[in-house]
């Protein structure tokens, strides 16, 4: 086992010598929530319906690896917001969803090595296609919320709507889909780069050529070639040249 050595302030490296050629990775991947932007859209769905509390410890024991079910976990959570409309739903996308920092800075500076973008997600397309366009993403996968006709255009039946390539987009999906467009890209896995914070990203971090963990959870910031914990996502900037 490799020992992290600080490279920077609030960054480590471990198994391998930095700097590394960002042109030599054609494809970077991305969590969503907590990882490009700056919360759990889960939890603050939840908050709509006074179920925030609840819903956030499910999450919080998800992302530490503690329930190793992810997608019961998921399903769990969805069924407390039943009733959640699109109005709350909207709100907090304007009110408290925030890219986090240096996320369009990474994206920029990858696109113009000719790195493609992917964002795979344990997360909702409600979100996860508003970042897709306001960041300039390429490709995504993410959780579609079933919904119903209700008052303020429609609300949350509690479940998920299977989607052509399976249900929940959970860790091994996340794992599948990184080496699905590595694939369709013609290009092996060691030219990707994964980053994320939570349990549920460390089957894609595994297969990557470069794993990046940003402000993670502890076991996630052991595995990680690359640990950003201070700082902005475009602090990755600093080992690749």
């Amino acid at each position: 086992m490799t020992t992290a050595t600080e490279f920077a302030p609030g960054l480590t490296v471990q198994g391998f010598t930095p700097p590394l050629k960002l042109s030599d990775f054609k494809l970077i991947a991305f969590d969503m929530d907590s990882t490009l932007i700056s919360i759990e859209c889960v939890d603050e769905i939840a908050d709509a319906v006074g179920k925030k509390t609840e819903v956030a410890a499910i999450t919080e024991a998800a992302m530490r690896g503690e329930i190793t079910d992810y997608k019961e976990s998921l399903r769990q959570r969805v069924a407390l917001l039943r009733g959640v409309t699109i109005a709350d739903m909207e709100q907090v996308y304007t009110d408290r969803l925030r890219v986090n920092p240096g996320a369009a800075e990474l994206i920029q500076a990858c696109k113009a090595a000719g790195l493609k973008v992917l964002l795979v997600s344990g997360g909702f397309t409600f979100f996860s296609e508003r970042v897709r366009q306001t960041l300039g993403i390429d490709f995504t996968r993410a959780n579609v919320l079933e919904v119903e006709s209700g008052p303020n255009c429609g609300q949350l039946t509690g479940r998920m709507v299977d989607q052509p390539w399976g249900d929940i987009c959970d860790g091994a999906e996340k794992r599948r889909t990184l080496l699905e467009v590595a694939s369709l890209m013609g290009i092996e896995p060691s030219q990707c780069i994964a980053m994320g914070d939570g349990a549920n990203d460390l089957p894609m971090m595994g297969v990557a050529g470069l794993s990046v963990a940003y402000h993670a959870k502890p076991a996630v910031r052991a595995q990680a070639m690359v640990a950003i914990n201070e700082g902005g996502l475009d602090r990755l900037l600093e080992v690749l040249r």
